[in-house]
């Protein structure tokens, strides 16, 4: 019995693995683009649990006024604002880019003292 050699690689077997390496990573890749897999919620009929999932919104325009949830006030009333609010609401601060440090870390501070730990800056993704 003589051995022959192998002439040629069959690479069918490793398109086959790619092909579906590369399916994989176009299915996750949508859902991470989109952010959510598309699903439709149950409904309810009771009001009082859409309030509590509603998050507080804080913002510091370029000359430093602070506004809550679209409404202008001060540093004391941003403290009374926050506190009529559960802790367990998440706060977005959205400040001007041009603002002094030393404010937003007053904002900071205040909601923090208030007892909310679900904090987020929002920003810009500059493409």
């Amino acid at each position: 019995m003589d051995e022959k050699e192998f002439d040629t690689i069959n690479v069918i077997p490793f398109i086959d693995i790619m092909l579906v390496l590369l399916t994989i990573v176009l299915t996750t890749s949508t859902f991470i683009a989109q952010g959510t897999i598309p699903v439709e919620l149950p409904r309810v009929t009771s009001n009082g649990q859409a309030n509590a999932l509603k998050s507080i919104t804080v913002e510091i325009d370029r000359s430093g006024r602070l506004y809550l949830n679209s409404s202008c006030v001060s540093l004391s009333e941003l403290e009374r604002g926050v506190r009529s609010f559960s802790p367990l609401t998440p706060v977005v601060i959205r400040a001007d880019r041009e603002i002094a440090l030393q404010m937003f870390v007053e904002v900071m501070d205040v909601i923090k003292n208030a007892g909310f730990n679900k904090l987020s800056l929002q920003t810009e993704v500059k493409l």
